[in-house]
């Protein structure tokens, strides 16, 4: 049995979590982090890490990057693994959780999503095949809530893909600025904000007379949810180090 604290307990993330783990029986939610401490199921919520009546096995934060070094701090102290499942890190923060890495478990990735995953293992497939003779563009759209453009997915795709051609690419977000041709070591990167979209990507390889299009779409929050959950699971009872989704697709 996996003991889990969600940081963030109180947002849509937190409660699709609880959702998903009532209906598991190899895990469950033993407490809750959050500003907002109302309590809706039979576990505490608390307004800090530090303030955690007990020690979870693991924490999966959809929470904030602002909870970030809190977070963090705890779980270095008490050896407690994470799964980072929130967006819009800096580059700064990016590098803190790689450095926690080295002495806890950290599972991090920009999508929980076992689909999503798969697609970035498609897009680099398709990418190392058709190398420079395809133009690549990704797509992604999501509700009009959501801050950060282009999405961590988006640049998870595009940094896969740029890995596989040698980092021959250069990243493109607005052609309205540019008053030119596209150029052959572009990634061209757009973003669309709307509606209650959950989530929807696309990578399209576009070529002399053909086009190829991978994409996912996402219908609920679950999916995300239940990846993380899968994750929190799955980093139980590893070393410390840097894991993500590769390792359960």
């Amino acid at each position: 049995m996996t003991n889990i604290a969600i940081c963030g307990a109180n947002g849509k993330m937190g409660k699709n979590i609880y959702n998903c783990v009532i209906e598991r029986d190899d895990c469950q939610v033993v407490a809750g982090i959050d500003i907002y401490t109302k309590e809706y199921a039979d576990f505490p919520i608390v307004e800090k890490p530090a303030d955690l009546p007990v020690k979870p096995d693991v924490i999966i934060d959809f929470s904030n990057p602002a909870s970030l070094d809190g977070l963090l701090d705890y779980c270095q102290s008490t050896g407690t693994p994470i799964v980072v499942a929130s967006t819009g890190y800096s580059d700064e923060q990016i590098a803190q959780i790689k450095a926690a890495a080295q002495q806890i478990p950290v599972f991090f990735t920009f999508n929980m999503s076992l689909g999503i995953n798969l697609l970035v293992q498609l897009a680099k497939k398709a990418a190392s095949v058709l190398g420079d003779q395809f133009d690549i563009e990704i797509v992604e759209k999501h509700h009009n809530q959501k801050i950060d453009a282009p999405s961590g997915t988006a640049i998870m795709l595009a940094n896969a893909i740029n890995e596989t051609l040698d980092n021959s690419k250069h990243y493109v977000y607005d052609r309205h600025s540019r008053r030119q041709k596209r150029e052959k070591s572009e990634i061209g990167m757009h973003s669309i904000r709307g509606g209650t979209i959950v989530g929807e990507h696309e990578v399209i390889f576009a070529g002399h007379d053909e086009v190829i299009t991978l994409s996912h779409s996402a219908a609920s929050k679950s999916v995300f949810a239940e990846g993380a959950i899968n994750a929190a699971v799955f980093l139980k009872d590893q070393p410390a180090g840097l894991y993500d989704m590769s390792l359960l697709v």
